[in-house]
């Protein structure tokens, strides 16, 4: 994936430089900044990859930066790296949702399996993402019908109560149901209420901008 890339935030000069040295030998891309401002600053949302991100900086530091690109919704995973390591650094860290927390100087191996875990991590969170998102285009293609249907039994119900609920046989209920897996290319009810609870904000947005009324 030539897109992806591992940005290094630490105001060393030569951990930047040792790093990007060694991740570029270990066939990583790498992108160096000397400060969180100026990481900041070039910041874009369609980054792809992960970030390692030192500690302690003058201005901003690392646990800072942390906080704020949670704030702006950023996606990628972070590794925090510290030469002065304790509890309660780690404890921040992770709060602020650290895949890992590295103490200086960097094992090698250790790194290289933190990147790639926070780079399986990042691809996972990005393949839900579209997932979901397809999901929520898919169900534009629903009749209010189908789509009553859908939200009855990711509520639990089952044929016969559907049919009473909406005055219809129970049989009509499973022509619905089917073609709401067909139009969602969903395999089963599981995959349906997983989808559903995991759209979130996308599905009720949806759901309110529905027009109302049987098909």
């Amino acid at each position: 994936m030539p897109d992806i890339c591992v940005f290094i935030v630490d105001d060393d000069p030569s951990v930047r430089d040792s790093l990007g040295l060694l991740l570029g030998l270990r066939g990583y891309r790498t992108a160096i900044f000397a400060d969180a401002e100026s990481f900041l600053g070039a910041y874009a949302s369609d980054w792809r990859g992960c970030i390692l991100i030192d500690i302690r900086m003058p201005g901003m530091d690392g646990l800072e930066l942390q906080k704020c690109l949670l704030e702006l919704g950023c996606g990628l995973p972070v590794i925090v790296m510290t030469g002065h390591g304790d509890v309660e650094s780690a404890r921040d860290a992770f709060k602020a949702q650290a895949v890992d927390f590295l103490e200086k100087p960097l094992d090698q191996a250790k790194l290289s399996a933190a990147i790639d875990d926070a780079l399986s991590k990042f691809e996972s969170a990005r393949q839900e993402h579209n997932q979901r998102a397809r999901f929520i285009d898919l169900l534009a293609t629903l009749t209010p019908r189908e789509r009553e249907v859908m939200d009855m039994i990711v509520a639990g119900g089952h044929n016969r109560d559907i049919a009473e609920k909406l005055g219809i046989s129970p049989r009509t209920v499973e022509v619905h149901k089917a073609r709401v897996m067909q139009k969602l290319n969903v395999d089963g009810i599981a995959q349906l209420v997983r989808l559903s609870l995991g759209a979130g904000d996308g599905l009720a947005a949806d759901q309110d901008n529905a027009p109302t009324g049987a098909s």
